[in-house]
């Protein structure tokens, strides 16, 4: 069994995975000074019983690092995961501060597509991967290129954004994108194929500016699109009309747990209900409301 949680954090994004192998994976940082506790306090005593944890960085948007020097002097980094980049930013925070600090320094692992490493996704020395791997970036892309040269001089980093997926053996599979902007998946959208997946984290929280080409939707064919915490009057509901949906705004916390050929899902709003999930009365789990399962 593993867990995938969706941390509601407000207008911006946080995950972790904890997973069946000695793994544990932090995938953003989105804290504030009414829940920097709480969450930190949650992801020590999770990840107190394994040996190798990660944190896995899409961009340095602000919404994506907030407070990341918080999380760092807690819970201090080890692993820090991000796309190879020279980011700038006018006015520097203390989230980017600490940002370019892992991201420059002997912590860092810059990824790619393929890219490979004990244990992200390689076992070795008595200690299983944790199954995650990267589609993108291709770091020879012109686009991809441009978006980095962009950053470089202190525009959106939005674009330099990966696409990373995560499976458990024969239960379901998950992907992530960052922030990736409509217009720039159009321009790559040739380069890569994209696998089957299960559950879809919309890129930029959900945005019509950040709505998935119809041919890797196509591709992925997910049973389930998570729409993030934009505002509600910039998620695009009608660009994945024909898929499930949940939406965090509405949801809170979600939890994924994940169990051979099958996901049972959880999330922190009690009314909170859907009509497209099987009801197998797993009952309350994780300080969470149980809404309901998925075959995969």
């Amino acid at each position: 069994m593993s867990i995938v949680k969706s941390i509601s954090v407000g207008e911006g994004d946080m995950f972790y995975i904890k997973h069946n192998s000695d793994n544990f994976t932090i995938i953003d940082c989105c804290l504030s000074d009414e829940n920097r506790q709480t969450i930190v306090d949650e992801l020590k005593r999770e990840s107190k019983d394994k040996n190798i944890t990660r944190f896995i960085s899409t961009h340095p948007d602000d919404d994506h690092i907030q407070q990341l020097d918080y999380l760092d002097d807690n819970m201090p980094i080890w692993n820090f995961y991000c796309n190879n980049n020279e980011a700038t930013k006018n006015d520097e925070t203390e989230s980017f501060k600490r940002y370019r600090s892992l991201r420059d320094g002997n912590k860092a692992f810059y990824t790619y597509r393929g890219c490979q490493r004990k244990w992200m996704n390689l076992s070795g020395d008595g200690r299983d991967s944790s199954g995650i791997n990267y589609l993108w970036p291709k770091t020879d892309n012109s686009d991809y290129t441009d978006a980095l040269e962009k950053a470089k001089n202190g525009k959106s980093p939005n674009n330099i954004s990966p696409i990373f997926s995560y499976k458990l053996n024969d239960s379901g599979k998950f992907i992530w994108m960052g922030d990736l902007e409509n217009s720039f998946m159009e321009k790559i959208k040739s380069e890569i194929a994209l696998p089957k997946v299960n559950i879809l984290f919309a890129p930029h929280h959900g945005r019509k500016s950040g709505l998935v080409p119809k041919e890797w939707l196509d591709q992925m064919s997910p049973n389930i699109v998570i729409l993030g915490e934009a505002s509600s009057k910039d998620l695009d509901y009608n660009g994945y009309d024909n898929y499930n949906k949940i939406t965090q705004n509405s949801a809170g916390d979600i939890v994924f747990e994940c169990l051979t050929d099958k996901i049972h899902i959880y999330v922190s709003k009690e009314n909170y209900s859907v009509d497209f999930l099987s009801n197998e009365k797993q009952g309350n789990k994780f300080g969470c409301y149980y809404l309901g399962s998925l075959s995969v």
